[in-house]
């Protein structure tokens, strides 16, 4: 007697996410009902088909329909579907839960995020949120989240900005006494400069009138609390965002050195998201944690309270 052939069983996600593309005929609606992001759906309807070594949806005109394949395979999905919805303990008794992914960025989700969170879980009792880090350079688009904070140009990605930040030249007092008086930004060729390509120093050396290059001597940090972890070590100077700085400006372990800021190369920015539900909740609460954050930066540029 032959073995029989292994089972391809997708997610319970996937089959959730391919019947109701099916029903509604796009992506976008199925997000909707839901409640995470049209790319989501899409991403977990093409894991299924890959599993499946099969097509399923096709598109006919503005929608998206069944393939033939996919015809008969929705009819087993939704038989299925109902055999499990039929089980009685499948049944919530008691207050529903949403659940909501956010990713971030590791020092936007440290600086900004994770430090206010109380206050939306506290107001929404019925979301379960899981946060998940980001990272710089990598695939982003591996993440299946509901709600996304990238870094970088968001006319690109087709994000809207969650604040608009600044940068400025920060040191370690310990830094600031071994150096020449700091007194014009053109003493900045006394001191080590840090660097990340998250943010450049090109755009605030023409603001200050520098036609300097990029500095070119020391290591490449990659992440901006990484970089604001030298500063604080009196390694440089570091080219800084105030709302990512605050307690460091607050306590005064950094001081700012001059009153020029530039606005940020990268702002943060939020990918597109579900219009309705927890995911328009979380988004509208995170625009005033960043505006709050971005206010509260700009008052310690004077120094610590």
């Amino acid at each position: 007697m032959s073995a029989l052939p292994p089972l391809r069983l997708p997610t319970l996600d996937g089959l959730r996410a391919f019947e109701a593309v099916a029903r509604l005929g796009s992506f976008e609606r199925a997000a909707e009902e839901l409640h995470v992001t049209a790319s989501a759906v899409s991403k977990r309807v093409a894991t299924v088909e890959e599993l499946l070594g099969t097509q399923l949806l096709q598109r006919s005109g503005k929608s998206l329909r069944p393939s033939a394949a996919g015809k008969e395979y929705l009819e087993q999905v939704r038989a299925a579907l109902g055999l499990l919805a039929a089980v009685p303990l499948h049944r919530r008794t008691g207050p529903s839960t949403e659940r909501l992914r956010v990713c971030a960025p590791p020092t936007f989700a440290r600086q900004i995020l994770v430090p206010r969170l109380e206050s939306f879980t506290r107001a929404h009792p019925g979301v379960e949120l899981e946060v998940v880090l980001s990272i710089p350079y990598l695939d982003q688009d591996a993440t299946e989240a509901d709600i996304e904070v990238r870094n970088g140009d968001p006319l690109a990605a087709g994000g809207t900005p969650l604040m608009q930040d600044v940068v400025v030249p920060v040191a370690a007092p310990a830094l600031i006494q071994r150096l020449p008086p700091l007194a014009m930004p053109a003493d900045l060729r006394h001191a080590p400069l840090l660097r990340t390509p998250l943010e450049p120093w090109t755009p605030w050396f023409r603001a200050a009138g520098l036609d300097w290059p990029e500095p070119a001597q020391g290591p490449r940090l990659v992440d901006l609390g990484l970089l604001l972890e030298a500063a604080l070590s009196g390694q440089g100077v570091a080219l800084a965002r105030p709302s990512l700085a605050q307690h460091a400006l607050g306590s005064g372990t950094l001081r700012p050195l001059f009153a020029l800021t530039v606005p940020a190369s990268q702002p943060y920015f939020l990918l597109p998201h579900a219009e309705g539900g927890a995911a328009a909740a979380f988004a509208g609460w995170l625009r005033r944690c960043c505006e709050d954050a971005a206010a509260r930066g700009l008052e310690l540029l004077s120094g610590p309270d």
